[in-house]
């Protein structure tokens, strides 16, 4: 089996792990957003912890990406808890979707944060991608969820902000667990004070219900950790849509919930563009390499 096509499992494992994060944060039933946001934050703690035990890393930060590490934590943990309010009071499968614009919003913070020209083919499938949001959004006066879906929204912003700045600090030599740790105890840190002065008495199955939601959230990180090991992000990223697909069914099947048509319009214009663009990066990989082999026959097109 080839390694991008390793990837592509991987990163569909990822989608089904993540959508069903969200599956069990609803599920959870009537808990402020700073608590479900808590506990989903502590388990993934713990388990950063241990893997950076059992990787006998050291946990270090220093001056040179301890800022992007902040910056990372910030929109990321507000992006988070954004994106759990808009799961409490929207569609599954629209929270889901406003939450994948983030590679959108990461193309546009690339260009000041990592002084990076997008391409036109980026610059255009980002304002089609935002086109299709409004559908989703329906930015009019009589739409009762207008505020949770631009909340969403943020969501989505936070976690390209998020996206980007570990982009950054890796690049100066920040370890991955490390970059984990710092997210979830700043995560919890910031979450903590909320959930003490607004706490909600829980029963066993709600406890139960946010361990799955935990759980499954740390099955989609590392899968998606792997399949980004496998291949990289521009031959998988457009996978990572099937997310709002299986969100769309758990809302269906548990929650009798039906996509509205503009929603669903809106989920084949970002899709739609998401895949344009990994179709042209797909060829344009492909041409190089024809290319490279064109200047040296002697290299090989099987080394994935």
């Amino acid at each position: 089996m080839k390694n991008h096509l390793k990837g592509i499992i991987c990163i569909i494992i990822a989608a089904a792990g993540f959508s069903l994060m969200t599956f069990f944060v609803r599920l959870s039933g009537d808990i402020p957003t700073m608590q479900k946001a808590f506990f989903r934050n502590a388990f993934a703690l713990v388990i950063a912890v241990s893997t950076l035990l059992v990787k006998k890393q050291k946990f270090e930060i220093k001056k040179e990406f301890a800022a992007d590490i902040f910056f990372r934590c910030l929109f990321g943990t507000t992006g988070l808890i954004a994106n759990f309010y808009a799961i409490d009071k929207l569609a599954l499968a629209d929270a889901n979707m406003l939450n994948k614009l983030s590679p959108f919003f990461a193309i546009i913070l690339s260009i000041p944060l990592l002084k990076e020209k997008p391409s036109k083919t980026d610059i255009a499938a980002t304002l089609i991608a935002f086109v299709g949001a409004a559908f989703i959004i329906r930015p009019t006066p009589g739409n009762l969820v207008l505020v949770p879906s631009l909340i969403g929204l943020y969501g989505g912003f936070g976690a390209g902000c998020a996206y980007v700045f570990v982009r950054r600090a890796t690049g100066k030599g920040a370890a991955t667990p490390v970059i984990v740790i710092c997210f979830s105890l700043f995560s919890c840190m910031l979450t903590l004070p909320f959930m003490i002065f607004n706490f909600s008495p829980m029963s066993l199955k709600q406890l139960l219900i946010l361990v799955a939601a935990g759980m499954a959230a740390a099955v989609g990180q590392f899968a998606i950790t792997s399949a980004y090991k496998f291949a990289p992000a521009k031959k998988l990223s457009v996978f990572d849509y099937i997310q709002v697909v299986f969100a769309a069914l758990w809302g269906i099947l548990f929650f009798r919930e039906t996509p509205t048509f503009l929603s669903i319009i809106g989920y084949v214009i970002i899709i739609g563009v998401a895949l344009i663009r990994w179709e042209k990066a797909r060829m344009e990989e492909k041409k190089a390499k024809i290319s490279r082999n064109d200047r040296n026959p002697t290299d090989s097109d099987d080394k994935d």
